[in-house]
């Protein structure tokens, strides 16, 4: 019988990982396209992928697929040529990362979802067939000279925070699901007005671009490809970009820079700084922004309290990580939001 998990330690990936001489290509795809079983579809492709010695995180639902792996350079080819088999994905465009290491994934991870994005729609008339136009760099570059065009960030605060295009509108919540409904109603008065979403690589707001025409809204865009495929386009083309600072990403690099400006600020000193880290003590696990300096007098830690919590005895440590719910532990200082506080004290 095939093997469709993995069955090594996180740790030892990882070590194989870094020592791997190959360098590695990291991509992103979507695609919105019915999946009659998605188990018996997740199965074959984690078959399939693993040969190619794929790492990565890929969901897959009835609605479609969304994936972010990373792949041998001289595989790419044979991946290429692996996903183009399948129909709804024959001429895929591979979001190529622009600011690379290869070290963003150590392992590949499968999951069947009930949707590949959760948005909270429960109305049966919703079509995701009926989405916005597609724009490319140039044209998103035209649109947004245009006094009449409304750019939305359909991304989440901490994504916003280092980077984001020039005018962008942020839709303050760290849910997609919240955003949908929010992003309706602060446009309401501005039907008429050429309405961009964007996200990181295409997926959520080429469903948000649907939801907007789903709500009345008529002259709807989005992104094609989002800021991954917007960022090499204008690299490629020699155009300026219209995006500025870091685009965050979801794996291990946790952002590629896309401009040199450094547009937010470390967390605990107030300077300018764009690097994204987690707390380094595991019962907390924050995801901040912190500085060089603050990283070397903090130990990687987001408060005093983490840092002479990392330094008690290990067995002290476990019993004071029990029963800490961490869930979605992001800074978030526009709703005034901190992580939960060890017992520990802080």
């Amino acid at each position: 019988m095939a093997i469709l998990h993995n069955r090594v330690s996180q740790k030892e990936l990882k070590e194989r990982l870094y020592q791997e001489t190959e360098t590695r290509t990291t991509i992103s795809f979507y695609q919105y396209f019915p999946i009659p079983d998605p188990q018996a579809f997740r199965d074959e492709l984690y078959q399939a992928l693993q040969v190619l010695k794929v790492f990565g995180r890929i969901y897959v639902a009835h609605e479609g697929i969304n994936a972010q792996i990373s792949v041998p350079q001289s595989h790419y080819e044979a991946l290429q040529q692996y996903l183009y088999t399948i129909p709804a994905l024959n001429g895929l465009r591979l979001n190529i990362a622009v600011d690379d290491d290869g070290k963003s994934f150590w392992v590949l991870k499968i999951k069947v979802r009930d949707k590949i994005v959760a948005d909270g729609i429960t109305d049966p008339a919703f079509d995701m067939s009926n989405k916005g136009k597609y724009v490319n760099a140039a044209q998103m570059n035209e649109l947004l000279n245009d006094p009449d065009t409304i750019v939305v960030d359909m991304r989440n605060h901490y994504e916003y925070e280092v980077g984001h295009f020039v005018k962008a509108i942020e839709v303050p919540s760290d849910t997609f699901r919240e955003q949908l409904p929010m992003a309706v109603d602060m446009l309401k008065d501005h039907q008429d007005k050429n309405i961009i979403m964007y996200c990181t690589g295409g997926i959520r707001c080429e469903k948000a671009s649907a939801y907007m025409l789903h709500n009345g809204f008529k002259n709807v865009f989005h992104l094609e490809g989002g800021i991954i495929n917007y960022a090499r386009q204008v690299k490629d083309q020699g155009m300026d970009s219209k995006f500025i600072g870091k685009n965050f990403v979801f794996d291990d690099r946790l952002g590629e820079r896309i401009t040199e400006d450094v547009i937010a600020k470390c967390h605990q000193c107030g300077k300018p700084a764009d690097n994204h880290t987690n707390c380094a003590n595991e019962g907390c696990h924050l995801l901040f922004i912190q500085c060089e300096a603050c990283a070397q007098q903090y130990e990687g830690c987001c408060s005093k309290g983490c840092q002479d919590f990392i330094h008690l005895p290990e067995e002290e440590q476990k019993e004071l990580r029990k029963g800490v719910d961490k869930g979605s532990n992001v800074f978030n200082k526009s709703r005034a939001r901190l992580r939960p506080k060890l017992k520990h004290g802080d």
